[in-house]
């Protein structure tokens, strides 16, 4: 699937995406990746001790999940130019092994950017559990296409 282009997106725009179920494997993938082997995501001994009683996701697993699960929708498939900025991102649940995410997106502005053969879209994101709490929220400022002339 073609993703939309700039001038296809409008304010109030949603779309929920797909879930992915977060897995002990990935955890310690992300801990290999980025060398967060933090007690409270790898040692299940410690993080029980801790006010989650078990080990948690790191936050950016979270988030990055999210985006991949965004980019899983198709809609900035071949036409993002770039994630320009993530703004006021709140991490207010952990996500635990077992539980799966997924991502609610809702476009709150758009702004032609006619120099880079595009504009911006201000994008709203909801990352949610299995019982559709909300355990992260913030702002994405990405970059798209605009259609060919």
């Amino acid at each position: 699937m073609a993703g939309l282009y700039f001038e296809e997106f409008s304010v109030g725009q949603s779309v929920t995406t797909v879930g992915r179920t977060i897995s002990e494997d990935a955890i310690f993938s992300f801990a290999g990746l980025t060398g967060d082997y933090n007690q409270i995501h790898t040692d299940a001994a410690f993080a029980s001790k801790t006010q989650f009683g078990q080990r948690i996701a790191h936050g950016l697993l979270g988030m990055s999940v999210a985006i991949g699960l965004i980019m899983r929708t198709g809609l900035l498939e071949g036409t993002v130019l770039a994630f320009r900025e993530i703004q006021e991102w709140k991490f207010v649940k952990p996500f635990f092994i077992g539980d799966t995410v997924h991502a609610v997106l809702t476009i709150a502005e758009t702004k032609a950017m006619p120099r880079i053969g595009g504009g911006a879209l201000i994008a709203s994101v909801e990352v949610r559990n299995q019982n559709d709490e909300t355990c992260q929220k913030g702002t994405l400022n990405l970059l798209v296409l605009s259609k060919p002339k």
